[in-house]
């Protein structure tokens, strides 16, 4: 996932990595709100191995779904949300999900730490898990609550977790110096 676009598209994107309850999404929500008030525009992508539920069962819109539409879409004055049914078909690629969101500055991916694209992994050694970093090239930087290893692979940043404004620091940077990914 690299070239160049000037275009509408995804911008650069970013993997966001690490095990279950390392802090990622604290940490996104951080980057994403400062980011924001810089009046930058951020799109997620959120992978999840679990059944997502938008709305309870007996709402109209989950009826309908279960009826049997493919797609569902909920639209109001504040936001829209579209549902589509993959009924035992394959899940969408990530490039496929790329393509279905609108324009942005930055697009941040939590998980699909499988795929080919730059990832910066949440590392916490206290939760005795192993790092990533270690058999992943892809990793471009490491946020974490422990001091460096000697061994860090070359070009990998090793940065503070602790200190967020350095990770956001360092993400601003990143952001300038990568090239956006072609839509669809």
């Amino acid at each position: 996932m690299s070239g160049i676009d000037d275009g509408p598209g995804p911008g650069p994107v970013l993997a966001v990595v690490g095990w279950s309850g390392s802090g990622k999404t604290t940490l996104l929500e951080f980057l994403v709100g400062a980011l924001a008030q810089r009046g930058l525009r951020v799109n997620i992508v959120k992978h999840s191995h679990h059944d997502i539920v938008l709305e309870p069962p007996q709402k109209d819109s989950a009826r309908l779904r279960m009826a049997g539409a493919a797609e569902v879409m909920i639209a109001s004055p504040y936001r829209y949300a579209i549902m589509r049914e993959l009924r035992g078909a394959e899940e969408p690629s990530l490039r496929e999900q790329l393509a279905r969101l609108g324009p942005a500055d930055l697009t941040l991916v939590e998980g699909y730490k499988w795929e080919t694209l730059p990832k910066l992994e949440v590392f916490r050694p206290g939760l005795g898990k192993p790092p990533l970093h270690v058999d992943d090239p892809l990793v471009v930087a490491v946020a974490s609550d422990a001091p460096a290893p000697d061994a860090l692979a070359a070009g990998t940043a090793w940065l503070d977790l602790n200190a967020r404004d350095s990770v956001l620091a360092w993400l601003s940077n990143w952001m300038m110096t990568k090239p956006k990914v072609p839509p669809g």
